[in-house]
């Protein structure tokens, strides 16, 4: 199942009109919620953007300064990544350029382990979810309005239906929402 999930503020925007997003930072109840979410994947389909966020996991020792740190650094260096991007010309740790279509890269990563894989980066996911690659969608909805930026979701020609299969409220008033796409069950 490829997954597409992201934090982002209550009108629908993953970062901010400047770039910024410390209003997603997540409190320890939810940041060991996204520790046993990625311990759960596959391999990791990631935007040249988040793959540069995210390598700080690989690169600061500070990050590991407590338990729960060092567990999701551990586990985020363990889980192979493939890295879509048209300037870099190496990545770090267990990732890999992407060589192919994102439709080609998708079907590789999922024939290649049992468990989901995940897609990050706005311009990334909405390449997969124009190609109805995306199974679910699980936005973190931070409570916060900030008004434009980077959007989760990108333009639609046409409706995606969605089940709701999931919600959870944490502590920081971050809700937790999971969508499949609908199932036809006109027989």
């Amino acid at each position: 199942m490829l997954i597409y999930s992201m934090s982002v503020s209550v009108d629908g925007f993953i970062a901010d009109r400047e770039g910024a997003f410390a209003w997603g930072a997540p409190s320890d109840e939810l940041f060991a919620f996204h520790l046993e979410r990625v311990r759960g994947l596959g391999c990791h389909l990631c935007g040249r953007r988040l793959y540069e966020t995210m390598l700080v996991w690989e690169t600061d020792p500070s990050l590991r300064d407590d338990e729960l740190g060092a567990a999701f650094a551990d586990v985020w260096c363990a889980l192979p990544k493939v890295v879509f991007s048209r300037t870099l010309d190496s990545v770090q740790g267990n990732a890999r350029l992407a060589e192919a279509s994102v439709a080609e890269e998708v079907a590789a990563a999922l024939e290649a382990t049992d468990k989901d894989v995940e897609i990050g980066g706005a311009g990334l996911a909405a390449q997969a979810i124009e190609l109805g690659l995306v199974d679910e969608l699980r936005p973190f909805r931070c409570s916060v309005v900030v008004g434009g930026g980077t959007p989760f979701l990108p333009p639609v020609t046409e409706d995606i239906p969605l089940d709701l299969i999931e919600t959870r409220t944490f502590d920081s008033r971050v809700i937790y929402e999971r969508y499949g796409r609908a199932r036809d069950d006109s027989g």
